[in-house]
């Protein structure tokens, strides 16, 4: 099964409410793009986030951009809990430069810290 990609609107209204109540004004949330793929052979992955790279950024002349891919076979059974620590693991992939690179996850996520920003979210 070829995979294939549609906009994800829900998702990106939910990235915006966590870039919100979490305050990462570091993430310009106009430059985040949010898409579902179905048909993913993954196995253990319900989400990914990709950069625009600075050579695209500067061959293009366009400013840093992510987006954040949900895989709707395993994305879509999570109740809304689960989504949000999703979503809140790979808004944590993105630097405090916003510059198109990524945080790893050894020392800076875990899921520990997802907990706790979950508990944040919840109480804003």
């Amino acid at each position: 099964m070829k995979i294939t990609y549609e906009s994800a609107p829900d998702v990106e209204v939910l990235v915006n409410e966590i870039i919100s109540g979490l305050n990462f004004t570091h993430i310009k949330s106009s430059r985040v793009a949010c898409v579902r793929s179905m048909g993913s052979k993954s196995r253990r992955t319900i989400a990914r986030i990709y950069g625009l790279s600075k050579i695209w950024q500067k061959a293009l002349n366009l400013e840093a951009s992510y987006v954040i891919e949900v895989l709707s076979e395993r994305y879509d059974k999570l109740d809304q809990e689960g989504r949000e620590k999703v979503l809140i693991h790979e808004l944590l992939h993105i630097p405090f430069s916003f510059g198109g690179g990524f945080r790893g996850h050894l020392g800076w996520i875990s899921d520990r810290k997802i907990d706790r920003l979950h508990q944040l979210l919840k109480s804003s």
